[in-house]
């Protein structure tokens, strides 16, 4: 077996339980740590079959993360409640959510063609893409609807970026202190953002992009569409700039999207999921920056998060 680097090792104890689930005359020949996560350590293993070929299998594991069992207790049921639907996500294989025969609490499925695009190229054809498969997602019905979302963030949490403006900070600080708008529950991913959709996308044609699938359903979740259309337009914003992140919203209604009734609602959720990045703008910026936006520095992430939340308030506020 070959090692790209020492992050992709597997530890000992989880690389025997990885065996107990290989079909017989299978074995590990590969490993590649798969960078851009925030919460786990991704592998990806390459699996050699008895006939000489090979596939490709996908290991999450939770070092010391103190949600770990439930994480993957909502991931494994989420991926097996998509097995029979019509969004494609990977194939669950085994779990071990309290780390009773692994050293961590791991997940292993199978693995996705495609890939991750967080370049700006492109972006006018992936957008819409992105909102028609968020729609796919909000149309799946569980048999057994998976637990209701918890909102961390609170009106005494948010870090106000330094030099930001802080009158609409304050108006958006506001607006969360209001009571939960009414909602219609939908099923969620609750991580929805481009970092977790994988894309066929040939270099000479950014525009001709096609998922390929949604992966990282550890958040899953029953709650308001709102929310998860507030997550992905944040992250757009972020990463792109504050004017995607307000056309997400749009592009979701084109394709056949519902969100909240009136503008005062919409907005509740927006600025609910745009605050709770402020807590964490360094970690995602680092991600981004190890998976080559190398530019998005935790000060440009920030000044963009400033101007989305004041691009709300003018527009919603």
């Amino acid at each position: 077996m070959t090692n790209h680097d020492e992050a992709a090792t597997v530890r000992p104890l989880t690389m025997a339980w990885v065996n107990r689930h290989l079909a017989a005359g299978e074995r590990v020949v590969a490993t590649e740590a798969l960078h851009g996560g925030i919460t786990a350590e991704v592998r990806r293993l390459t699996i050699g079959t008895r006939d000489g070929g090979a596939r490709d299998l996908v290991l999450r594991t939770f070092v010391g993360m103190e949600h770990a069992e439930d994480w993957l207790n909502r991931e494994s049921g989420a991926l097996s409640l998509l097995a029979g639907s019509d969004v494609t996500a990977p194939g669950l294989v085994a779990v071990d959510p309290t780390a009773a025969h692994c050293e961590y609490p791991s997940l292993l499925m199978t693995h996705l063609p495609g890939r991750t695009v967080l370049a700006d190229e492109g972006l006018e054809a992936r957008v819409p893409a992105l909102a028609r498969q968020l729609v796919a997602i909000h149309a799946v019905r569980p048999a057994e609807r998976p637990r209701e979302y918890v909102a961390l963030t609170t009106a005494e949490t948010v870090v106000t970026p330094k030099g930001a403006d802080t009158a609409a900070w304050a108006a958006a600080i506001d607006v969360i202190r209001k009571p939960v708008p009414p909602y219609e529950g939908r099923f969620l991913h609750r991580d929805f953002q481009p970092g977790n959709v994988l894309f066929d996308v040939a270099p000479a044609a950014p525009a001709d992009a096609r998922i390929t699938g949604v992966v990282d359903w550890a958040g899953a979740a029953w709650g308001p569409a709102d929310l998860d259309v507030a997550h992905c337009s944040a992250i757009l914003a972020l990463l792109h700039g504050p004017a995607w992140g307000l056309r997400f919203a749009e592009a979701y209604e084109e394709a056949g999207g519902a969100l909240a009734a009136t503008a005062g609602e919409r907005l509740y959720w927006l600025v609910r999921d745009a605050l709770a990045s402020s807590e964490e703008v360094g970690v995602i910026a680092r991600s981004w920056r190890e998976s080559g936006r190398t530019e998005l520095t935790a000060r440009a992430v920030e000044q963009r998060l400033d101007a989305y939340v004041t691009a709300l308030m003018d527009a919603l506020g």
